[in-house]
Parts: structure tokens; C-alpha cells; sequence
């Protein structure tokens, strides 16, 4: 069985360093989508460069998505611009997931499809992992914020996931798979395209590294990523985001519901992490990125 690793990219060198250094022994392939429309709907210039990643180009497939998605909406109506935004953002993202399948055409049915934003990277030396036989996979991740080292403990992470190419429906059936093995006599799994029975939750099932940037490099980000419309509408600087960082604070309350009008308005003190907890790559590699451990 080889694994193909998949994942989307807008501008995010580091953590293609960190991924590709750390999962480089067990992946056959590297599948890169890239594309020239930000979630937000903004024209960007492509950023990745394939001799950046010299050691490992042979084993990168990189995708390029040149056009919108079919049915972007209207956003000119400020009565619901944020919502239609949201709207945008998600048909962008589900692009974004389903071009993946141009790159696994080589992948045979047995192959093992592993889905991640990128920055998850899924903890492929778990022992649970490595005897799992069920259908679908789904790696419970630790939620690093800020730093490598900075831990968010309030909710767990379910982020990468994957199956057999020959269970594969779409990489956005994957993606919106619900996080949770459901018991055989659910009757609503038979009705439902999300909620699988045979599912196995790795529990150290690897790393969320969210928002491992500057202040700067943050900014971009959330002003271009999926949930771009509330950010916009908190009016947070770059200068606040200086400030979150330096003091280990999140803002954005994750337990919020969905209909909340401000999710920036939390003030969470995130936790140490132990280096232990962290991929063997980091540990042995804490000169290289020391700009990324928090002291």
C-alpha cells in the first residue's frame, strides 16, 4: 500500500518544510493544489516553487487551479455580503479538495488517500494507526497555535483523514465526514453520505499547526481564508495580532455558534507543550526553526 498525502497551499513554505521533512518516509507521493483565486476571491500570483523543495521534487505532484468556481455569487448587497461571501468561500474550498483527484490517477485502489489543510500533518509512526483495517480513518490532532510548542486545549482536532482510493466519493465527502465512529444499529448512517460505522479515530493522530506566522503573514491569511468575512468584521490590525502572539493569546473563540455576529472577541492563554509531544523532526531540528518555539 503507498500513501498519497494531499493538501491545498496558498503560500505556506515553512509548513511545507516541516511536512515534507517529517512524512518524507512514508509517502510515495506529495499532492500540492494550489490555486489563482484566494478563498476570498482575490486574484493571487502563484507562490509555490518546486526548487524550494529540491530534495523532495520527485515525489511532488503540483496541481494549479486557474479558474472560479461555477456559481459564485453576487456580493454586492450589503444586507447579506457576509453571508454570500461565506457562500463564495466554501465553493472555493470544496474546488480547492476535489482537484486533489488529478493527482492520485496513478494511486491503485488499495492506496491509502490522506486529506489535510496544510498545516495538519498527520502522525504516520502511530502504532494505531499502522494496524488500523477500517474503512475510513481520521486522525485526532494536538492544536498548536502561534508556535510549535504552544498548545490550545479547549477542543480537540480532528484533521487529516483518508481512505483506500477505492472508497473514495470525493475529497469534499472526506473532508466533511463527521468526527465520530457511529455504532452499527444507527440507522441514520444509511441515510446519510457523512456518518460512517466503520471509522477508526487515531488518537495521536499528529499535529495541527495553526497560524505558525508573523503578525504580517497572519494578517493575510485571515483576510483571505475561508472565514474571511468575520475577521473582516472584527477589525482586527496587525498590530493586535502582534500583541496576541507576544502574550500567547487567541481571540477567536472556536466554542462560539456558528450564528455568533463576533467570534473575536475571546482572550484564551494558550499552554505549554512539552517537546516530547512534538514530531521527532522538531525536536532534532529546534535550531533550525527556533523562531517557532515559543522560549
Amino acid at each position: 500500500m503507498k500513501i498519497f498525502d494531499c493538501t491545498t497551499y496558498h503560500s505556506e513554505d515553512l509548513m511545507l518544510d516541516v511536512r515534507f521533512n517529517i512524512l518524507n518516509e512514508h509517502v510515495h507521493k506529495f499532492i500540492i493544489v494550489e490555486s489563482e483565486y484566494s478563498h476570498s476571491g482575490q486574484k493571487k500570483k502563484l507562490n509555490f516553487n518546486i526548487d524550494n523543495f529540491k530534495k523532495f521534487k520527485n515525489k511532488i505532484i503540483y496541481l494549479v487551479i486557474k479558474n472560479e468556481p461555477k456559481g459564485i455569487l453576487d456580493t454586492s448587497n450589503p444586507e447579506n455580503s457576509a453571508y454570500i461571501k461565506r457562500l463564495n468561500s466554501l465553493k472555493r474550498i470544496e474546488q480547492s479538495y476535489d482537484y486533489m483527484m488529478n493527482g492520485i490517477n496513478e494511486a491503485s485502489d488499495e492506496d491509502l488517500i490522506i486529506l489535510n489543510d496544510n498545516d495538519e500533518i498527520p502522525n504516520l509512526e502511530s502504532e494505531q494507526f499502522k494496524s488500523s483495517n477500517k474503512k475510513i480513518i481520521i486522525f485526532k490532532q494536538l492544536f498548536c497555535y502561534y508556535k510549535f510548542n504552544l498548545l490550545y486545549d479547549l477542543i480537540p482536532w480532528y484533521g487529516s483523514k483518508a481512505c483506500k482510493k477505492k472508497y473514495l466519493k470525493s475529497f469534499s465527502w472526506l473532508k466533511n465526514l463527521k468526527n465520530r465512529k457511529y455504532p452499527f444499529w444507527r440507522v441514520d448512517t444509511l441515510f446519510s453520505d457523512y456518518k460512517e460505522i466503520n471509522v477508526e479515530i487515531i488518537k495521536d493522530g499528529g499535529w495541527h499547526f495553526t497560524n505558525v506566522k508573523t503578525p504580517e503573514e497572519l494578517f493575510v491569511k485571515l483576510s483571505n481564508f475561508g472565514h474571511h468575512n468575520e475577521f473582516e468584521l472584527s477589525n482586527t490590525s496587525i498590530d493586535d495580532l502582534k500583541n496576541q502572539i507576544e502574550n500567547k493569546i487567541v481571540n477567536y473563540n472556536h466554542l462560539a455558534d456558528k450564528t455568533a455576529q463576533n467570534k473575536y472577541d475571546f482572550n484564551y492563554k494558550l499552554k505549554s507543550l512539552d517537546a516530547s509531544q512534538l514530531p521527532q523532526y522538531l525536536q532534532s531540528n529546534k535550531v533550525k526553526y527556533k523562531e517557532w518555539f515559543d522560549k
